[in-house]
């Protein structure tokens, strides 16, 4: 799999080493299990958005024609959205933060178990961003119900981007 920027490539994924392999074969695996109130598949990613702001009116709606509005826009910012979503049971979880920080990360965490109170253990698969940790958590409720709340999830990362230095992707 490769990102292109201008045509060239950016990116591709290293060797399959050991790590990779199982890792995947995890995700994999947790992405076979049937739909269980007690063990809930949940995935997790965040993506940052910028914010526009219209610098000129939209024209409305009118009979026979669509409402229209102009490409340009002024930049306010950019934000963080958290995105969650359980595929086999169609639950939907978004949080919009300023950033991706780890008090944001463990306040969406903290969303998505109170959505499970039954659950036996909750199985998150994300990536391997640096705030995706128990330490995320701990800094932001303590240890006991930081704690606590990362062992209410069997965490499932799935495999890191390796940088291909040495070889061309393809």
């Amino acid at each position: 799999m490769t990102s292109s920027h201008g045509g060239k490539k950016m990116w591709c994924v290293g060797e399959l080493d050991d790590e990779c392999i199982f890792k995947m074969e995890d995700v994999l695996k947790i992405y076979e299990k049937p739909l269980s109130e007690r063990e809930p598949v949940v995935c997790v990613d965040e993506k940052p958005v910028v914010l526009h702001k219209d610098t000129r009116p939209s024209i409305p709606m009118q009979p026979g024609q669509v409402a229209r509005r102009d490409y340009e826009y002024e930049r306010c910012g950019t934000a963080n959205v958290f995105c969650g979503i359980e595929p086999k049971a169609g639950i939907h979880f978004t949080q919009v933060t300023p950033t991706r920080a780890s008090p944001e990360f463990a306040d969406f965490i903290l969303e998505i178990a109170a959505y499970y109170p039954a659950a036996d253990t909750i199985h998150l698969v994300m990536d391997n961003l640096s705030t995706h940790t128990r330490k995320a958590l701990v800094d932001r409720f303590g240890e006991a119900a930081g704690g606590w709340l990362w062992d209410r999830f069997t965490v499932h990362y799935t495999p890191k981007h390796r940088r291909s230095l040495n070889r061309r992707c393809l």
